[in-house]
């Protein structure tokens, strides 16, 4: 028998202690490791940064929630990012969702460009637009996938994607930090790589930097393995323990969390204040039929823009009384911002630059009452 994901979320990587049979998972804290012989380590740990046995939990938990065999840990979401731009050559071109974390365009285009690789936005909810951009040269060798996108909430179909890449010759890679694997599954839907700022909602409590990929190709793995130990950008012991912790109520989080940012968003919509609302879970937004069919549930995260522009929404950002102006997101505290002064702002005059006036919600797990309470005494003073 199957156990559902929530089940999964409580028991995937928490094995009880070998010694001690505790019930939370031990943290390993040594850098090194004994061994019985010459390059025979004993439990086939040698040194903390090749592996770790409380990592290889949150890997192996990962791994169990995306339903694929491998799960890797990195130091934080770009770090995670880093290790899978390390699969491209000099000459490679990879092509990235026009709506993505500044953060991973900024890598992309300012960085990895330096060593000869070439990065194009294309908005793939346009599969016409993806199949012309995969026929172009040099071939492309990965396709990059936010959905829903940052900060615009576009869904993308993650199945249609795979396979016009795979057709290609390249692979998918799905950033699934919005929806997590909860809502959303993409191995399943044919997606190669799934990477997270698991600093957001897996861990959910603001207070860990983390990045975690899943795969179910053993060849991916491999090479992702290499990169992990040769770049070592690995995460501490505690951090994958934070981690696990998080993600053991991954789904109730996700629930409430979800089912507040629906009713914010059905508010917001009906605000003669705002002139749009970007929120999957709309009947009016672009993807609401695809979001349905690809997700359990549209997600915590919305976005918003005011008729006044962008004056009123920064005055808006600054009057919040329980949204904490700040960025990141997917904690159980609700979190506002604008983007394009703040998360994107490297994305500035750039084929992904944002709306000045946009403004960014991540809905926690507070009392919607008092939310929506907040929002409209900021609304008032923002108009005032």
């Amino acid at each position: 028998m199957t156990d559902r994901f929530e089940t999964l979320a409580v028991h995937a990587g928490a094995e009880p202690d070998e010694i001690s049979g505790g019930v939370s998972p031990s943290i390993q804290m040594s850098a090194t490791f004994r061994q019985d012989a010459v390059g025979k380590p004993r439990r086939g740990y040698e040194y903390g940064r090749s592996g770790n046995p409380t990592r290889q939990a949150l890997e192996a938990a990962i791994a169990e929630l995306e339903g694929g065999t491998h799960g890797l840990a990195y130091s934080s979401g770009l770090a995670a990012t880093q290790n899978l731009l390390y699969l491209l050559e000099p000459g490679d071109r990879l092509i990235l969702s026009d709506d993505a974390y500044g953060g991973t365009w900024r890598l992309a285009s300012k960085v990895w460009s330096r060593y000869g690789v070439q990065t194009d936005a294309v908005d793939l909810g346009d599969l016409d637009a993806l199949a012309a951009a995969l026929s172009g040269t040099p071939a492309p060798r990965m396709v990059w996938v936010e959905t829903p996108t940052n900060p615009l909430l576009k869904v993308v179909d993650i199945n249609a994607v795979a396979r016009l890449a795979a057709s290609a010759g390249a692979m998918t890679v799905v950033d699934n930090t919005f929806a997590t694997p909860f809502l959303q599954r993409p191995l399943e839907l044919g997606a190669d790589v799934v990477m997270h700022s698991a600093t957001k909602y897996l861990s959910g409590h603001s207070d860990v930097i983390s990045g975690l990929l899943a795969t179910g190709r053993d060849d991916l793995e491999e090479r992702l393995r290499f990169h992990q130990n040769a770049a070592g950008a690995v995460p501490s012991p505690f951090d994958c323990w934070l981690v696990m912790r998080g993600m053991r109520t991954v789904a109730v989080r996700m629930e409430r969390a979800a089912a507040n940012a629906a009713a914010i968003a059905e508010w917001l919509a009906g605000r003669a204040e705002v002139s749009k609302v970007y929120y999957p879970g709309l009947a009016d937004h672009p993807q609401h039929e695809l979001a349905k069919r690809q997700m359990r549930l549209p997600g915590a995260m919305l976005s918003f823009e005011l008729a006044a522009g962008e004056p009123a929404a920064r005055r808006l950002a600054e009057a919040t009384r329980l949204f904490t102006l700040a960025e990141s997101l997917g904690a159980v505290e609700s979190l506002i911002e604008l983007p394009a002064a703040m998360t994107h702002l490297s994305v500035a005059g750039s084929p992904l630059e944002v709306p000045a006036g946009l403004v960014r919600l991540s809905v926690g797990i507070e009392a919607v009452e008092d939310l929506l309470a907040d929002l409209e005494a900021a609304l008032q003073e923002a108009s005032a």
